[in-house]
């Protein structure tokens, strides 16, 4: 390939890349504008609808962030009275999350998929694109001069 063909590539991709990025954050801007939530917090809801009594650790892992990050999200979600606290009735030690009836009309309403369009679109593909995918995003990643690798236990709507 040509240097020329191989810069045009490049930019193809790139402009793939803000594509994705631009349809990502099109949808959190609409979810807020809609529900008044973040698009992690409609997510968030949305798995707890799935899993009433689900702990936040449980939460953390399904939705592949970091614990913290997840109680932090739960905590301002209590603040708004969306998801409400309960101790499980077997367990004392152990705090379940609920809905409250505003946080499921609000699910309801949502504009596109709670948990995003591109978790969305991903597990649309084949596992064999994945694979790939995925080994050529490392590469991608591999080249970066500068990198944080803790961004990758964050939603998307927090970057």
């Amino acid at each position: 390939m040509t240097i020329a063909a191989n810069k045009q590539l490049t930019i193809q991709v790139l402009k793939k890349f803000r594509i994705i990025y631009g349809s990502v954050r099109q949808q959190f801007r609409e979810i807020e504008k809609t529900c008044g939530v973040t698009g992690s917090q409609l997510w968030l809801m949305q798995e707890i609808s799935h899993a009433p009594g689900i702990g936040v650790s449980e939460l953390a892992e399904t939705l592949s962030i970091h614990q913290s990050t997840c109680s932090q999200l739960v905590e301002k979600l209590v603040a708004r009275n969306l998801v409400v606290k309960a101790r499980s009735s077997e367990d004392q030690r152990r705090v379940g999350l609920r809905l409250t009836d505003k946080a499921a009309e609000l699910i309801r309403k949502a504009p596109g998929p709670a948990e995003g369009v591109l978790p969305e679109a991903l597990s649309e593909l084949p596992s064999s694109v994945i694979l790939t995918l995925d080994a050529s995003l490392e590469k991608v990643i591999a080249q970066l001069q500068m990198k944080d690798d803790k961004l990758a236990n964050r939603p998307l709507s927090d970057l």
